[in-house]
């Protein structure tokens, strides 16, 4: 498989799950070593198909948008590299603005600038948050909802991402957010293994799918 997955428009309904390449100076990026695991399977009857974005402003929703056009999938999940987080983090809100802590793959460094001029100030998760990590910690794996996905590029992501479902037809019926995913073992410390990681993917996909409704805060789930 390549950077980016060689598929035909599916027949049957699609599930776009993305990653992101290496930055910072790291070899790996897990976001995309998840993503590509799970590229290519079968869940819940639908097609999984993993993209790799570049770790640059602007490009990476072109990118993005391209898969969008083209695949007009049913859920869409974007995955990003947190170093130093713990957890399988489900990220609730992206913000309008991209303000880099650090330079991009292609050495930019935007600072309080808005992804989408115009655009609203935020857009929430249209994921079943809460169901997901309901479900992540009764299969032990570590889960929280997150109330910041950063101002780097995830964020970037992110907020593209749901301005487009929010404003294009053809996507109207498209549900879409966020994960961030801890380091892979070898890059720093606290960190969860690929296995791990690509377990809780997996679980995230199947949950989005089984869940029309989100739960109260504390609830269990039943799925």
């Amino acid at each position: 498989m390549t950077d980016h997955a060689n598929v035909k428009p599916a027949v049957r309904p699609v599930v776009l799950l993305t990653g992101f390449d290496p930055f910072g100076g790291a070899s790996v990026n897990p976001s995309w070593q998840a993503v590509r695991s799970l590229h290519g399977r079968q869940i819940q009857d639908r097609q999984v198909v993993g993209v790799q974005l570049p770790t640059v402003f602007g490009e990476a929703l072109r990118v993005l948008d391209t898969w969008l056009d083209q695949l007009r999938p049913e859920l869409v999940i974007c995955v990003g590299q947190a170093g130093g987080r713990s957890a399988i983090s489900i990220e609730r809100v992206a913000i309008n603005v991209d303000d880099a802590p650090l330079r991009d793959n292609a050495g930019a460094q935007p600072i309080d600038q808005p992804v989408v001029p115009g655009a609203p100030a935020a857009y929430f998760s249209t994921l079943p948050i809460k169901h997901m990590r309901a479900n992540l910690l009764a299969r032990n794996l570590p889960a929280e909802v997150s109330q910041t996905a950063g101002t780097f590029v995830c964020n970037h992501v992110f907020f593209g991402l749901m301005h487009r479902l929010s404003t294009h037809p053809g996507l109207r019926h498209t549900r879409g957010g966020f994960v961030h995913v801890p380091w892979m073992p070898g890059q720093g410390e606290p960190f969860l293994s690929l296995e791990h990681t690509s377990q809780a993917l997996h679980v995230l996909v199947h949950t989005a799918l089984s869940c029309a409704r989100d739960i109260a805060a504390g609830a269990g789930s039943s799925h």
